[in-house]
């Protein structure tokens, strides 16, 4: 009988490793990305592998196994940066009014800029880009684009702005990722709203008001 308990509990225990096993490779993948995260934010892209795999106290090889290029690891950390980033585009072109529409574009990547400048750098980046990143960026800048000629259109946006006056003002705010945390968001909107007063066509209506 004790034998037969003993039996039982062998096998449970084997059939509870592979369980064991995969939770342990999600802990270890999960630590990666958020330390990736961190690092991206504190230092930008040019933080190496080994110093990921310290971050995440794993070793370089679980670290590889589980991102066998730098290149997967910017696109899994960024995962989500990504998502919010294409979400706040699609809602600011779908804005009836184009220059409201351009306006919380800014805003909404300017905090998300504060949050992770990592991933902004990624995103403006052109090398360091996982195999789809190149077209989703493309089709998001393209939709920035045509976004701007509405609003250019109707008279709100200043008639010489282009695509590379967006990209300048993500880089230059960069330079508020130097605040401490708590007062980041703030500092972004603020930052936000004087580069919309900057890209404003001279004698345009106020934000949320579109030209006539």
């Amino acid at each position: 009988m004790d034998a037969h308990v003993h039996f039982r509990e062998v096998r449970d225990g084997v059939g509870e490793m592979p369980r064991m096993l995969g939770s342990d490779a999600r802990d270890n993948r999960d630590r990666v990305l958020v330390a990736a995260r961190e690092l991206f934010a504190e230092h930008g892209l040019d933080v190496t592998m080994r110093e990921v795999a310290r971050r995440a106290d794993v070793g370089p090889a679980t670290l590889y196994r589980r991102f066998p290029t730098k290149v997967d690891l910017v696109d899994a950390a960024f995962a989500d940066e990504t998502r919010l980033c294409e979400t706040i585009i699609e809602d600011g072109c779908a804005d009836r009014d184009p220059w409201r529409g351009f306006c919380s574009v800014i805003e909404g990547l300017c905090v998300l800029n504060g949050r992770n400048q990592g991933f902004v750098l990624a995103f403006t980046s052109a090398n360091v880009e996982p195999p789809d990143h190149a077209d989703r960026r493309r089709a998001a800048l393209q939709s920035l684009a045509a976004l701007g000629r509405r609003a250019q259109a109707a008279g709100a946006l200043r008639p010489d702005f282009t695509i590379d006056d967006l990209v300048l003002v993500l880089l230059a705010g960069r330079a508020l990722g130097s605040l401490p945390q708590e007062k980041r968001e703030a500092a972004t909107r603020r930052f936000a709203a004087l580069a919309v007063d900057a890209f404003r066509a001279p004698a345009a209506p106020p934000e949320g008001h579109a030209a006539h």
